[in-house]
């Protein structure tokens, strides 16, 4: 196991991504009866995917992940070579038609939330920008002047711009200068660095010091680095904007199913309904492919919001 996080942290994978995996091989093992992986094949495979759908009814995606586990066990840190892992089928990921909240319905959120919370759940339906993109957003990254945001590493490990609203500059600002004070004060106590990507802690010694490299919604105290145990001060918990998000629903007497993801869906949505054309909007989500955004087309005058149903027609 500890090979394995060696090679997921080789290829700069996601702390989510390296417990994820460890996960999921870890119950193979146990559910193969600590038999070693070289001492399986397609056979036990198939079976474990077979009883995750069956007994455990879990998601496609789920499946998908679990498989993925195994593929990289196989391959990246085993080295085998085993045609019949190709051959493993994937279960198929049904498609759904994302949660959007009208316009009216986000203002009836937002005005139950303040704070923090309400910053960054702005700055979802503002920018259109996932979760995680916005927690490990840098000070650097947000230009004034320019009125835009730079996504770093978002899904894919794709940089991007999106669009700064201009109402949240005032409320932005605000929020940077007292992560100033909160740098200030880690300094004084004999902290302040904070993580870095990838090699350039050691190609910049000093980067990790510096203002501009901050987290713009660090975390309230310090902790311990889950990989190297150093002591620093990481970005807020997704936790406390889910708790928020869901409690200002209920305040707000909204049913449907709502995270933090339905405001990216919501923002893709209103974009495109503002008469935006589907290219800008690929590139405001980040989207690789050009399909990934046509989800969102359902807005214009097709399908069920453009037709007139025949109890209405006089």
């Amino acid at each position: 196991m500890e090979e394995v996080r060696r090679k997921i942290r080789f290829r700069h994978y996601s702390l989510r991504t390296e417990r994820a995996y460890v996960g999921w091989i870890w119950r193979f093992i146990l559910a193969n009866g600590r038999r070693h992986p070289r001492e399986l094949g397609a056979p036990e495979v198939e079976a474990f995917l077979t009883r995750l759908a069956v007994e455990g009814r879990v998601a496609a995606s789920t499946q998908n992940q679990a498989l993925s586990a195994l593929l990289f066990l196989y391959k990246e840190v085993l080295g085998l070579d085993l045609p019949w892992m190709q051959e493993v089928v994937r279960a198929k990921r049904p498609q759904r038609i994302p949660t959007v909240l009208s316009r009216g319905e986000v203002q009836a959120v937002l005005a139950q939330m303040d704070g923090r919370p309400w910053l960054v759940a702005s700055l979802l339906y503002g920018t259109g920008m996932r979760l995680m993109e916005c927690l490990r957003l840098r000070v650097k990254d947000v230009d004034f002047a320019r009125n835009e945001i730079t996504v770093r590493n978002g899904k894919g490990g794709k940089d991007r711009r999106t669009v700064l609203p201009a109402s949240l500059v005032e409320p932005l600002q605000r929020e940077l200068e007292r992560v100033t004070v909160l740098h200030q004060r880690d300094l004084q106590a004999g902290f302040g660095a904070v993580y870095l990507p990838h090699a350039l802690s050691r190609k910049y010694p000093n980067a990790a010091r510096e203002p501009g490299w901050q987290y713009v919604f660090p975390a309230k105290s310090r902790s311990a680095d889950p990989r190297s145990g150093t002591e620093r001060r990481h970005h807020c918990d997704d936790a406390v904007l889910t708790r928020a998000l869901k409690r200002g629903c209920r305040e707000a007497g909204i049913v449907k199913p709502v995270s933090a993801h339905t405001l990216r869906h919501s923002f893709a949505t209103h974009m495109i309904e503002a008469g935006y054309d589907i290219r800008t909007v690929q590139e405001l989500l980040g989207h690789a492919d050009v399909a990934t955004t046509q989800i969102y087309t359902h807005v214009l005058n097709r399908g069920a919001g453009g037709v007139l149903s025949p109890l209405d027609r006089r």
